[in-house]
């Protein structure tokens, strides 16, 4: 008995020690039921989150492909279209972080803020108008991550309080992004068929 309990403690704190914990997402989403029983995929996956609100978060993972940094190649291509530069802890730091939103300007200040609460204030959401002629900046992140990760796959993750116009803007963004498959994060809402239900 005492070898299985040693063996066990050790199991124990070898999980404790190598697991990692996913970061705390930008906004708390309680998504719309539906039936769809498809499950989202892991890894190559672009989230983009419509809080009730209507503020827009993004998020995309650094792919199945460890080799490569995608979060950290976006976010260079973005600093180099908005003229921001990043050190490269500021890079490495990105790369570990889950959604986010806030403008462009706003990015390098967030990724210093030492305080979670400070990190906070800075989640406005991701502009989503067109300026001056320039394409939003959403529509930016996502043109970049396309580039980046051509199998990453879309998926939108609205509130079910959500105005239906900003998730139609969003639609709008990825369909002029030449994206035209995505998914839509819902619950699943587990259907009962009854006696009544069945066609005689």
């Amino acid at each position: 008995m005492t070898p299985m309990v040693d063996l066990f403690s050790v199991l124990l704190i070898f999980l404790l020690l190598t697991a990692s914990f996913r970061p705390q997402e930008a906004a708390i989403i309680t998504t719309p039921n539906s039936v769809s029983e498809k499950q989202a995929p892991d890894k190559d996956i672009m989230t983009i989150i419509v809080d009730k609100s209507g503020k827009v978060f993004y998020n995309i993972d650094n792919g199945k492909d460890t080799t490569t940094h995608t979060r950290v190649n976006v976010l260079t291509e973005m600093a180099k279209q908005y003229q921001v530069s990043f050190t490269k802890k500021e890079l490495t730091d990105f790369g570990n972080m889950a959604s986010f939103g806030m403008p462009m300007t706003d990015m390098k200040k967030w990724l210093d803020a030492t305080d979670a609460k400070a990190k906070e204030a800075f989640q406005v959401g991701i502009p989503t108008d067109s300026v001056a002629g320039r394409a939003s900046e959403l529509a930016m992140w996502i043109r970049f991550s396309r580039l980046a990760n051509l199998n990453a796959e879309v998926a939108i993750k609205g509130d079910a309080e959500t105005n239906y116009k900003v998730v139609k803007k969003v639609m709008d963004m990825l369909q002029a992004n030449k994206v035209n498959k995505f998914n839509l994060v819902t619950s699943l809402e587990k259907e009962e068929v009854t006696l009544k239900d069945i066609p005689k």
